[in-house]
């Protein structure tokens, strides 16, 4: 029997094919919120060590045992942070996680505090994305109305409307005198070029 199969090494990675961008980005975006979560805590554990052996002139810090990870997210709220993420488009992941970073270094925030910033760079991402939507999609409809009323200044500028210019042609005009009356409509108007003028 093959090492091989016991591994399972030839089946192909279905898990990573079938996730959809947007899953790819809320994973991500929480494991960067878990790291910082953590990252929190190390930072707090080490200011308690240095408050400690300040307050007592002695260093105890290797006695000391720490459980890894001691603050944790609530379900609701993670819920509530996934449903945010997943909002969040697969271009703006980035962006989103280097502002993170930015504001955990300025702040150095407690670690119950770190959900709360990422909260609010979720949220203002989602309201830049929400506006870059909308200018797009004023765009596009200022793009579709300029187009049509272009067609009608160029229009405008090239032809001039004339209604009550003394030399307009009439019907009796073209029967008194026996010719063949012009194919222009009557009852229009007469355009004339701007060149003619």
């Amino acid at each position: 029997m093959a090492l091989a199969s016991w591994f399972g090494w030839n089946e192909p990675p279905s898990r990573i094919a079938q996730r959809s961008p947007t899953e790819m980005v809320m994973e991500t975006l929480m494991m960067e919120l878990s790291w910082q979560i953590k990252e929190a805590e190390k930072q707090q554990r080490e200011r308690e060590n240095e408050y400690r052996k300040i307050k007592t002139g002695v260093d105890y810090g290797w006695l000391v045992s720490h459980s890894k990870h001691n603050y944790d997210i609530s379900p609701g709220e993670r819920l509530q942070l996934e449903d945010m993420c997943s909002k969040i488009h697969p271009s703006y992941c980035g962006p989103v996680i280097i502002r993170f970073r930015q504001l955990v270094a300025e702040y150095e925030p407690e670690p119950s505090e770190v959900s709360r910033i990422f909260r609010s760079v979720l949220h203002d991402a989602a309201e830049k994305i929400k506006e870059e939507e909308d200018a797009k999609k004023l765009a596009r409809q200022w793009n579709t109305r300029q187009k049509t009323s272009l067609s009608l200044t160029t229009f405008k500028s090239r032809a001039r409307i004339l209604p009550f210019s003394s030399d307009i042609k009439t019907i009796s005009e073209d029967v008194e005198r026996g010719t063949d009356p012009t194919r222009r409509v009557w009852s229009m108007p007469e355009f004339r070029s701007t060149k003619e003028s």
